[in-house]
């Protein structure tokens, strides 16, 4: 019996009619499965059919069209836009992408005016027109959603402003700091990402329609009423350019990939303050889990999954990147790898924005055990050291080693560095006094640091209020 080739088997009635006319056979059915990309595409149908009412509208304006045949064409894709957000429409893999399923639907409903549709444009710079705007809605999705978090832990510094926790340099304890001055560093990280979105934005903002396969039209188009009718600050100077461009695509999952990887941080930071030997903080049941075997088990699962979905943002990055090293001038069919990437990571990044700011609003801190742990392992060493420089004039590297020899003393004894007498102190500096003593709290030390960002709790407070000018959000405490 012959071995069955489905690779090669060829479907006859399958041809595509939309580009057909040069194709006597149909797809090997392999090929349709490669080929199609209208299992992802689809969710760029409003992009799609906004570009093609401005495309539409500009051919009429130009005398390209009749408005006869414009009315036709924006009744129809009207029409078409309401079957599939009420999820009537039928999607078909035999007509490759939304591109192709959209024109076939408005033809079916209006007749030949939905073919006019098509003039003076192509595939190459249609696709590049609907990433584009694709690209340039989640921007302006992902703003706000960014500008809360902000807010949340804006609200919780705030509250924390003079809440001592531990300090930590490779995660071992270093000086008393403040918790609401932790998490204003959360606040600058993603007012970055915020920056970085809102300047790929900027460079994204051109139109590509006009440029048609690769070469530009012989049309009497308008590529400025098209950029116009869309939001873009202009048409693209160069039509290769303009098809073959997907750095856009590259810049946002880069700066998503940052942004991610804050959120990771952070997501790191709450598993860690939420595990029995630190206790610094504890999540609700509305952000944790439980085991199935062990029943006393609160396991903060969702900042594990946002620390998780970091991975595949960054993947997203590679792909990308790699798919377009090696392609040449102009567009290649490797270029529809582009959408499941970005797609796939735009849906990550939006998820674990909404997740933290879900988690910074509910997490409530235990300021005993962050002081506790504060006060231990001489974090108010570096204090001493200063207090030794300003007040006896000692150069800090002999401050430094002073120090060093009174920690050892402490470490010896078993005890905090307020407990040594001051005649053990004299002993090894004998000019220390009495007054030594007031700087060797942690509630002396996070009140000392007053220099600009540092962690006082004054400085918070002001940090609090500026940080509500500069990245404005949408909490009960945020100022607009």
């Amino acid at each position: 019996m012959a071995r069955k080739n489905t690779t090669a088997r060829v479907v006859k009635s399958r041809s595509n009619t939309m580009w057909g006319g040069r194709y006597k056979l149909g797809p090997a059915e392999i090929m349709e499965r490669i080929n199609a990309s209208i299992g992802f595409d689809r969710r760029l149908y409003a992009q799609d059919i906004a570009g093609s009412l401005a495309h539409a509208d500009m051919l009429v304006a130009q005398g390209i069209l009749t408005a006869k045949d414009g009315r036709a064409i924006r009744r129809g894709l009207l029409q078409v836009r309401a079957e599939i957000e009420s999820g009537r429409f039928k999607f078909s893999t035999k007509l490759e992408d939304i591109h192709f399923n959209v024109e076939a639907r408005l033809t079916e409903l209006i007749g030949q005016a939905g073919g006019r549709l098509h003039t003076a444009r192509s595939r190459n710079d249609q696709v590049a027109l609907d990433v584009r705007l694709w690209v340039r809605d989640t921007i302006d999705r992902l703003e706000p959603m960014l500008a809360d978090l902000q807010a949340a832990l804006i609200d919780r510094a705030e509250e924390y402003a003079a809440t001592i926790m531990p300090g930590f340099t490779h995660l071992q304890t270093a000086q008393p700091i403040t918790f609401g001055h932790h998490l204003m560093a959360y606040v600058e990280m993603f007012g970055r990402d915020r920056s970085r979105l809102a300047d790929c934005r900027v460079r994204l903002n051109e139109s590509p329609l006009g440029a048609a396969a690769l070469a530009g039209s012989p049309h009497p188009i308008d590529p400025r009423h098209t950029a116009r009718a869309l939001g873009f600050d202009r048409p693209m100077a160069n039509s290769l350019d303009a098809v073959s461009d997907r750095d856009y695509v590259v810049e946002f999952i880069a700066a998503a990939s940052l942004a991610a990887v804050h959120l990771s941080r952070l997501s790191e930071e709450i598993v860690i303050w939420c595990s029995a030997p630190f206790r610094f903080i504890a999540l609700s049941d509305a952000f944790t889990t439980g085991s199935s075997i062990m029943p006393q088990k609160r396991n903060p699962d969702a900042a594990e999954l946002t620390r998780g979905k970091t991975g595949r943002i960054v993947g997203a990055f590679v792909a990308l990147c790699t798919m377009l090293k090696g392609l040449p001038l102009t567009y290649g069919k490797d270029m529809q790898e582009d959408k499941e990437p970005l797609f796939d990571a735009a849906d990550s990044l939006e998820l674990g924005i909404a997740a933290m700011a879900g988690m910074v609003r509910d997490l409530k801190a235990n300021p005993a055990r962050m002081r506790a742990v504060a006060s231990a392992d001489y974090s108010v060493a570096t204090d001493l050291a200063d207090w030794l420089v300003r007040e006896v004039g000692l150069p800090f590297r002999q401050a430094h080693h002073v120090t060093g020899r009174l920690v050892g003393i402490a470490a010896d004894k078993g005890v905090d560095l307020d407990k040594l007498s001051l005649a053990e102190m004299r002993a090894v500096e004998s000019r220390i006094d009495r007054s030594v003593y007031r700087v060797l709290t942690v509630e002396a030390s996070v009140k000392a640091r007053k220099s600009l960002g540092g962690t006082a709790p004054a400085n918070v407070a002001r940090a609090v209020k500026e940080a509500r000018r500069r990245f404005p959000g949408r909490t009960k405490g945020s100022r607009r």
